[in-house]
């Protein structure tokens, strides 16, 4: 597995950017060098991003603030009409996705942790972007977790569109382990909603025992979620413990096993039992011990980087860097990290195949990766 460390400072001060991105340095792949510039900053902990058919990111930054983010780099003021949210701990504004029939409905969907009830848990709403891009009207929420509990740990979450509209919905089990267990709750689950928060007739827990919003349990704090190019499935990378960070196809309506099993040990030390002793789990598909910290991820279905199509790229907090996964069907078949030498939040496929990555930083950037022009 290939590490090099990227030598890059970072700057504190936001620089209008213009449409020749300062170069922060490069790396050697095992498929050539790349390039990595600065395409924005001034962004405070960004989190998730997502692009417009126009080119623009919309970018959220976790303590409760929605941007704009131009095809040249170009940071907006904070767009009107965002929910309030409880920022803290791993908690804020989270993920951002646009309907998939933005181009007409402009409906633009989030994440957030939100405060209720004495508690906090993560919630999902959604609303119109204005044609000038500054505000979102008319604002509801569509979902959210029940129940409500204390802390700031471990909200999740990303957003997912299925292929057939459906609405998938990660979310950590607020570091209440125990719950994640129990599928009439939605802590450590992954729900499955349609774009208007009801529920899909063909839920697996439609009727039974179990949450109607739930597809799969037993989870613990999953922040990477991207679907198939071909299959059109769901992947997910989820953080483990002390070691045991797991890579998923999550199954509908099953358990997977957290916290009654894991690659990983509890903080303090003490051994949790091996998903292979317990084979009526749904176990990973891959592990990593030490962490990568998993946070973000899509696949690669670009041209700049040809070498890289159909792997997945994985947004690493403790790797500090991508971590690009080999594929071969449902199996693990490889990986290397690009260090990057900062905690990576989330990570985006550019319309021209770049490869854009948020680091998740007081003074954040979005970092824009391209194959050296030498090459």
């Amino acid at each position: 597995m290939l590490r090099i460390f990227i030598a890059s400072s970072f700057l504190l001060a936001f620089a209008a950017p213009s449409t020749t991105f300062a170069q922060d340095s490069s790396v050697e792949s095992e498929t050539g060098r790349i390039t990595v510039e600065t395409f924005a900053e001034g962004l405070e902990h960004p989190w998730g991003a997502t692009y417009l058919p126009d080119g623009a990111l919309l970018v959220t930054e976790r303590p409760g603030r929605l941007r704009l983010v131009s095809t040249d780099g170009a940071v907006s003021d904070p767009i009107d009409g965002v929910p309030d949210v409880l920022a803290g701990g791993q908690g804020g504004l989270l993920d951002v996705a646009v309907d998939p029939d933005f181009a007409n409905n402009r409906t633009v969907y989030l994440s957030y942790s939100e405060e209720r009830g004495g508690g906090a848990a993560t919630s999902v709403g959604r609303g119109r972007l204005d044609e000038n891009g500054s505000a979102l009207s008319n604002f509801e929420v569509i979902f959210r977790q029940e129940p409500a509990v204390s802390g700031r740990l471990h909200y999740g979450s990303r957003l997912v569109f299925a292929p057939d509209g459906k609405l998938f919905v990660t979310l950590g089990e607020r570091f209440k382990m125990r719950q994640a267990q129990d599928p009439n709750n939605h802590l450590g689950t992954i729900v499955r909603i349609n774009p208007d928060g009801s529920v899909p007739d063909d839920n697996p827990f439609v009727g039974k025992d179990g949450a109607d919003e739930t597809w799969s349990y037993g989870h613990r704090n999953v922040q990477s979620a991207a679907l198939h190019p071909e299959t059109g499935v769901l992947w997910t990378a989820e953080m483990g413990p002390l070691g045991g960070d797991e890579l998923n196809i999550p199954q509908a309506g099953r358990n997977h096993g957290w916290p009654a099993v894991s690659h990983g040990r509890h903080y303090s030390g003490k051994r949790i039992p091996d998903p292979s002793t317990r084979p009526e789990f749904a176990d990973a598909i891959h592990s990593w011990t030490p962490v990568i910290s998993p946070s973000g991820m899509t696949f690669y279905t670009g041209d700049m980087f040809a070498d890289w199509r159909g792997d997945l790229l994985i947004g690493g907090l403790s790797a500090k860097g991508i971590v690009r996964v080999r594929i071969d069907g449902k199996q693990f078949a490889g990986e290397e990290v690009l260090a990057l030498g900062r905690r990576i939040r989330d990570v985006v496929q550019a319309p021209d195949g770049a490869v854009m990555a948020l680091t998740d930083e007081p003074a954040g950037k979005i970092l824009r990766l391209t194959r050296a022009a030498s090459q």
